[in-house]
């Protein structure tokens, strides 16, 4: 039987295939997911770190119901998610004589739910499909691996948030779709393309795999699903929280911690649903007491100070010029998919009307649509996709002494790729042993946002226009060395060719002719795997 996870910054969805009635259903742990108030279940995606030398951990519900959410312990880890795969700016906590990673805790928390789900559903869970947001560095996708591999599980698939939603919403109708992926801790955007229609042979990205591979030998007609632009931010509900606690700190001196940022949660979510709320907190031991009033219109002037909508506009614009390039204009897409918490906001839904017709914007699955949809790439669908990043190699630009990245593979690469990129280099150095190259993973070229602590909150703030986060993929000792010259090389002309390309698996390779000795020192290298 196979299971999807939705792991999200705020909550996380579990699903599998049922296959009496072939359809998605939601799995509901228990202690895990939320008791009361909550359809579809959700495992709120929280933890708490007992003891850090042999890992013991209390996630979900369970930490809510022990109160250990409301108040200031370094033991507390909430949105660790967004900090995973980053290079992350402030402190992070060491418990126990430990330091304590995004990625630990990451694991920790998933690994748990699997120790959950194999006690409650099924002891030999042998497949599994991983959903991961589109603006996530190589580095997210090589930890979750990682991770899976610890698990002993014969399968695992990976595949993009919106593209699992579109899936998810069970869209028959309609062909052209564009998903508005909204949660706790990212923002994105996707359009794609579904062919219910198509004979193609049944494939995906398969991260693991056993002997066993799912829908083999069920002779279903295969689905194409093709992506045709995407766009994303490392921006979420978690921020419009933090936003509101700065809010009231300032108008109301209230202090920042997790006890205020818990009611500004909450204050968040009643205004998705009424006009004007209002959360009370009070402590009859410490007699501390909180009140905290608010309206729509107020809550929208928050999120304009912050230049909110400014940056929903650009993630629009960019994949909207992604879909012109593939031909699709904003007139033929069929249908808005709202996915994820914060999607429920009006503002934000008012924001999406600006763009398109009302009857075209759908938004009764926020939750489960991508653990849902997650599940159809085991059932004959077929997904065509293309580099979200660009990829890039470091060199010293004299002129402004410093390292730059000159950009060798675009962002919207089709792969695998027809044609190599070429490019030729000549030592910088006598006496040159070697010629080393270091990769890097480009983020957007148009601005974006860079995740760092303020306090012991882990927030974000929007780059400026033009400023590149660079996530380098082999900057280590033995991975940047492509190729040994023999005779050493000397500079004042060009000494070897590259060639560049990106195979069916989303590999990176490379191939290095010695233009002095005409040797191939590298043929078909593999450098990295990219996103």
């Amino acid at each position: 039987m196979s299971y999807a996870i939705d792991f999200g910054t705020s909550n996380t969805v579990i699903t599998h295939w049922n296959t009496a009635t072939e359809q998605a259903e939601i799995i509901k742990l228990s202690k895990l997911c939320q008791q009361l108030g909550s359809n579809p279940p959700l495992v709120p995606s929280l933890l708490y770190l007992e003891n850090a030398i042999q890992p013991k951990v209390v996630v979900g519900q369970l930490v809510r119901d022990g109160g250990l959410d409301l108040k200031n312990d370094p033991r507390f880890f909430q949105g660790f998610k967004r900090g995973i795969g980053t290079d992350v700016q402030g402190f992070l906590p060491e418990l126990d004589e430990t330091i304590v990673t995004f990625e630990q805790v990451g694991e920790w928390f998933l690994t748990a739910l699997i120790k959950q789900l194999k006690a409650e559903q099924t002891p030999n869970l042998d497949s599994v499909i991983l959903t991961v947001p589109v603006d996530s560095f190589e580095s997210y996708r090589y930890w979750l691996g990682e991770v899976c591999h610890r698990w002993s599980i014969e399968q695992v698939r990976l595949l993009d948030e919106p593209t699992a939603a579109a899936l998810g919403y069970g869209t028959i109708e309609e062909n052209i779709l564009l998903v508005v992926d909204f949660g706790g801790g990212t923002l994105d955007l996707s359009l794609v393309q579904l062919d219910l229609g198509s004979q193609s042979k049944k494939q995906g990205f398969i991260l693991k795999w056993g002997d066993k591979l799912f829908g083999s030998g069920s002779g279903q007609k295969t689905k194409l699903a093709r992506v045709l632009g995407k766009a994303g931010s490392n921006l979420g509900g978690a921020d419009l929280d933090n936003w509101l606690v700065d809010h009231f700190s300032i108008t109301q001196d209230l202090p920042k911690s997790s006890l205020t940022l818990r009611l500004a949660e909450r204050l968040k979510v009643k205004l998705s649903s009424q006009p004007e709320a209002t959360e009370v907190y009070f402590n009859d031991e410490t007699l501390d007491s909180y009140e905290l009033s608010l309206d729509r219109d107020g809550f929208q002037e928050i999120l304009k100070k912050q230049q909110f909508f400014e940056q929903l506009d650009n993630l629009m614009t960019q994949v909207l010029q992604q879909g012109r390039r593939n031909g699709i204009e904003t007139t033929d897409i069929d249908a808005v998919l709202l996915v994820g918490g914060t999607s429920q906001i009006p503002a934000v839904q008012t924001w999406v009307k600006q763009y398109f017709d009302e009857e075209k914007i759908k938004c009764d699955r926020p939750f489960e649509a991508i653990a849902m949809g997650a599940l159809q790439l085991a059932q004959g669908f077929q997904l065509t996709d293309f580099l979200y990043h660009s990829y890039g190699i470091r060199y010293w630009n004299r002129r402004q002494n410093c390292h730059s990245w000159h950009p060798i593979v675009k962002s919207g690469q089709p792969y695998p790729m027809n044609e190599p990129i070429e490019l030729t280099l000549g030592a910088s150095v006598d006496n040159q042993p070697s010629i080393e190259l270091i990769i890097g993973e480009l983020g957007s070229e148009t601005g974006g946002t860079e995740v760092y602590f303020d306090g012991d909150r882990l927030v974000t703030r929007s780059l400026n226009q033009g400023e590149t986060v660079v996530q380098p993929l082999n900057d280590k000792d033995g991975a940047r060395t492509i190729a040994q010259l023999e005779p050493v090389g000397v500079p004042g002309s060009d000494r070897v060719k590259l060639q560049f390309w990106v195979d069916r698996e989303r590999f990176l390779r490379i191939t290095v002719e010695d233009l002095l000795t005409q040797n191939i020192l590298a043929r078909n290298q593999i450098v990295a795997q990219l996103s």
